[in-house]
């Protein structure tokens, strides 16, 4: 994964802010995702969905290198599963 996910700074982007970041319709997006071809959004409320945004980037990176499609389906699929491992360390607070 990026640098920037190692340093604990994830931002979580809402829909028009993926589509804006890959230049890509509504529509288009949403077929990338039934086709394999982009990661999945997470719930982050009861009704709200975003990507994080190191998610983004690297399937927009593997895009500009030239990746094939088979090659973009197994960064999903990594990317995914990273999600199940990905931890943030949190330190103890005081005791009042």
């Amino acid at each position: 994964m990026t640098t920037r996910q190692n340093k604990h700074h994830i931002t979580i982007l809402r829909i028009p802010a993926v589509l804006k970041r890959r230049g890509r319709s509504r529509s288009s997006h949403y077929a990338d995702i039934k086709a394999g071809l982009f990661v999945k959004p997470v719930l982050i409320g009861l009704r709200a969905t975003g990507t994080p945004d190191y998610e983004v980037d690297a399937l927009t990176a593997a895009r500009i290198a030239g990746k094939t499609d088979e090659e973009i389906r197994a960064l999903v699929i990594k990317l995914e599963a990273g999600r199940k491992t990905a931890t943030l360390e949190v330190r103890d607070e005081p005791k009042s």
